[in-house]
């Protein structure tokens, strides 16, 4: 099995370098490792500080153990973090983050690249973010006595791990020093395959949103004039093409009375225009938006990253995207402002989205007709409104502490931190 893993991994970066040339991502995949185990080694060649490796797949997961990443620098200031990515979406959007002493891209894992990188990094703790279980990565530095943990991660029945067939996948587990996961179910399905060196410490993910919500807001003068008329605001975060047949519809039923903050998952000028073409009334682009002409808008569109988890403060209502694709995006930094939830079909492999369905916050639909059926009893009913937002809420806060029960663990699984 070790063979054929190690050919999959050589097929794929051999994909990505043929489709370089009209990928964008896949070019800055192939130009983010050019040169990558040499410009890691110079880099920390003078560093003589005790080292800490946080891996993050992309910008989600970045989020995701973002609060974990802050409280392991104010509790060892003088230890450095090395912060790695897999994915450019999200290491060209966090490759600058202050929080990090270093920030790098992570090697394809190959044998070799393992034993480069560890040479060069020399970790003294690794912390992955709930997903990414590489084998030589974990293989290494379980060989050299490195503690590895993985936080916030969640497992199904479903997954390769837990098939007959699975145990060189269940054998990379193993390799954890301990495993974090979000929920007792997880927990409990590892040890029925095996897997002793597990405890539940919850999402950290709801640590962040918390967080965010509870910070002074960003100045946004723009989106201050947008919606300074007290109209009611629909934050579609994270879209794509496919969710837009159901939010249509909708759209043009209120848009004399609803404003519309929309946030594409990926700003692409396609993207952008298809927004424009199907949605009603005024739409306005974020970067030609001034305070005067975002009042005259009914939906602004954002052709910009970054901004979103601060819009939910904005809304009274949120619809999420991609759950009409692969699958559901972050439902958490709406919940933290107690916004009412709509979203599509496919969200059963995120547990906070399966919660707040549970609890009649969130409302998944399969069209538009679904999603005005959803929608019109809370438009039209504010006191159901709030009593869905005093539930989100209490839900989010309740949910909260993650960080807190990992950082206490953390001392007695890397003592020489």
């Amino acid at each position: 099995m070790l063979f054929l893993y190690n050919i999959g991994l050589g097929l794929y970066g051999l994909l990505l370098r043929l489709l370089a040339p009209f990928v964008p991502k896949a070019a800055a995949w192939v130009a983010g490792r050019r040169g990558l185990l040499t410009h890691i080694r110079h880099t920390l060649s003078s560093e003589t500080a005790p080292r800490v490796w946080f891996h993050c797949a992309s910008l989600g997961e970045f989020e995701q153990g973002r609060p974990l990443l802050e409280a392991y620098r104010k509790a060892h200031p003088s230890t450095k973090l090395v912060l790695t990515f897999f994915s450019p979406s999200g290491y060209e959007i966090r490759k600058n983050w202050p929080g990090a002493d270093y920030i790098f891209y992570l090697p394809l894992d190959t044998r070799g690249n393992a034993r480069a990188f560890l040479d060069a990094v020399q970790p003294q703790l690794a912390v992955f973010v709930k997903y990414e279980f590489w084998y030589h990565f974990l293989n290494e530095s379980h060989r050299r006595g490195i503690p590895a943990v993985v936080v916030s991660a969640i497992f199904r029945p479903d997954q390769v791990f837990f098939k007959p067939w699975g145990g060189f996948f269940r054998g990379i587990l193993a390799r954890f020093a301990h495993i974090f996961t979000q929920n007792e179910s997880s927990a409990a399905l590892l040890r029925q395959h095996g897997i002793q060196q597990v405890s539940v410490a919850g999402d950290t993910r709801f640590d962040t949103v918390v967080a965010t919500a509870a910070s002074a807001p960003r100045e946004l003068p723009v989106v201050d004039a947008f919606v300074a008329d007290g109209a009611p605001v629909l934050v579609v975060g994270s879209s794509w093409p496919e969710d837009l047949p159901a939010l249509t519809p909708l759209l043009q039923k209120y848009q004399h009375q609803l404003r519309v903050l929309v946030a594409p998952h990926e700003i692409t000028e396609t993207n952008l225009r298809l927004v424009e073409a199907a949605l009603p009334g005024q739409v306005l682009r974020y970067s030609q938006a001034t305070a005067a002409n975002a009042a005259q808008a009914r939906v602004l569109l954002f052709d910009n990253v970054g901004l979103l988890s601060q819009l939910y403060r904005f809304g009274k209502f949120a619809y999420i995207g991609g759950a009409f694709g692969k699958g559901l995006h972050n439902t958490l930094e709406a919940a933290a402002f107690g916004l009412p939830l709509f979203f599509g079909p496919t969200y059963g492999k995120f547990q906070e989205a399966v919660a707040l369905v549970q609890l009649k916050c969130a409302f998944p639909v399969h069209d538009a007709a679904e999603l005005e059926a959803a929608f019109a009893p809370l438009w039209t009913n504010e006191d159901r409104r709030l009593r869905l937002q005093d539930a989100l809420l209490d839900y989010v806060h309740g949910q909260a502490g993650a960080t807190h029960t990992i950082m206490a663990a953390l001392p007695r699984l890397a003592p020489a931190l």
